[in-house]
């Protein structure tokens, strides 16, 4: 009966090939918010399959910002000259005022179903930092998110068949090659499919939405959110840096003389000095430190200090060996490489060069990766490929406006400290310079 009182969420494999770096093909999958109420499309997010439940806490924290007007879009798509009461929820929320067509939605309860995506730990903490109830459907029982799903399919008729790459839901509305016919890439996809939203979807009178006051005609999804505003009124939940850094996932480890260690890799900076073997206080946790992580880029941890209520972001002690951001299984394909070669997956600086080694030369082709097993043809630099693909074309999973790092990280003794705007984190050295190695 209001926006928000009930949003459903779930994740499908889009029926289209994007490209992603590099020239991969591959398949992407999205991941929406439905409110039932108003059938808005609170947010969307593609990404290039395996999605992960940091993608949909952050998919809840997307819905609480307004979507952008972007540049190439047409004027026709600003709230402003939408059927939403702009100027009034102007007055309420300021940062409405260069938004899209799209209603800011403040979800009350998250229907989704039992996937591992839904029922993680990760997704849980987000929803509960966020103040939502989460209502998981019954097993085996797709109608209990019947409105998402139907969505999915109305995406798929209505936005995906006529995008370049389309594979359709079975091999006879398969194209002969729609991987050779995919031209689009996986940020070009998002904005096409943002884009859609607002001037199709948001637009589109939908039969499952009618006014009776207004002689029962069709509405739609922004005339229907203009219509139960007037009745339930509007609210704002504006999002701050540490909110984003609340939803993403945690662990618990100690400080030592060589900082925290996750996943057999080390982040060490001069904050951790007064906290270095000292218990956390989280008795619960076993004295040790809060780290939350972004799966996406793990060039830095954030640490959250409880005495001071701050976070400390902590690079790996190994970044500058790389020339990139890297996501967690990228840093798996690194380990099984070296595990390959009978070296030592636990060996940071040897994970580290076959790091660098499966990001910058996997790229360039099959001549400049190193020869495949016996017998395995080019089975092993083709997957290489695909993962130095995937992770290029992942990213980060929280805007990068948002990111600061402390001020202590900066302060090293010398009067001329650049800001951070103009540090270059990942250019320290050419990467792929043979000499590196040498």
């Amino acid at each position: 009966m209001r926006p928000g009182e009930l949003v459903q969420l779930d994740t499908t494999p889009l029926d289209v090939m994007a490209l992603l770096e590099d020239g991969v093909p591959g398949r992407v999958e999205l991941t929406i918010a439905l409110d039932v109420c108003t059938r808005t499309i609170c947010a969307a997010v593609l990404r290039p399959g395996g999605t992960k439940a940091v993608d949909a806490a952050l998919l809840l924290a997307r819905m609480l910002v307004p979507e952008p007007m972007r540049p190439g879009w047409s004027a026709a798509l600003h709230m402003a000259v939408s059927r939403i009461p702009h100027a009034r929820l102007l007055d309420l929320d300021a940062r409405l005022e260069h938004a899209a067509a799209k209603p800011v939605i403040v979800p009350e309860t998250v229907v989704t179903d039992r996937g591992r995506v839904f029922v993680s730990d990760t997704f849980v903490r987000a929803c509960q930092r966020l103040g939502i109830s989460v209502q998981p459907a019954h097993p085996g029982t797709p109608t209990d998110k019947g409105h998402v799903e139907r969505t999915f399919a109305a995406i798929n008729t209505l936005f995906c068949q006529h995008v370049a790459g389309y594979v359709g839901s079975n091999v006879t509305h398969r194209g002969a090659r729609p991987a050779t016919d995919a031209v689009w890439t996986l940020p070009q996809l998002q904005d096409l499919l943002d884009e859609w939203i607002i001037a199709g979807w948001q637009a589109r009178p939908h039969d499952g939405l009618r006014d009776p006051h207004a002689g029962g005609r069709p509405l739609s999804p922004n005339e229907m959110f203009a219509a139960a505003i007037a009745a339930t009124g509007y609210i704002t939940m504006p999002l701050t840096r540490d909110d984003y850094l609340e939803l993403l996932p945690v662990q618990w480890r100690a400080i030592g003389d060589h900082g925290v260690q996750v996943d057999y890799r080390h982040y060490d900076t001069a904050a951790f000095n007064p906290l270095r073997g000292q218990p956390s206080g989280v008795l619960g946790k076993g004295n040790r430190w809060e780290v939350h992580y972004d799966p996406y880029d793990l060039s830095h941890v954030y640490v959250r200090d409880p005495r001071t209520h701050t976070w400390i972001a902590a690079p790996w002690t190994h970044l500058p060996m790389i020339g990139q951001p890297f996501a967690d299984f990228t840093w798996r394909a690194a380990r099984q490489l070296v595990a390959d070669r009978g070296g030592d997956d636990h060996d940071e600086t040897a994970v580290a060069a076959a790091l660098d080694n499966l990001l910058t030369r996997a790229t360039a082709g099959p001549a400049s990766t190193p020869a495949a097993a016996p017998g395995r043809g080019s089975v092993r630099p083709a997957r290489q490929r695909r993962t130095a693909a995937r992770t290029r074309a992942s990213g980060p999973s929280i805007p990068e406006t948002v990111i600061e790092p402390p001020a202590a990280d900066l302060d090293d003794g010398t009067d001329d400290v650049q800001p951070y705007s103009a540090v270059t984190p990942f250019a320290v050295f050419e990467a792929g310079d043979e000499r590196t190695y040498r």
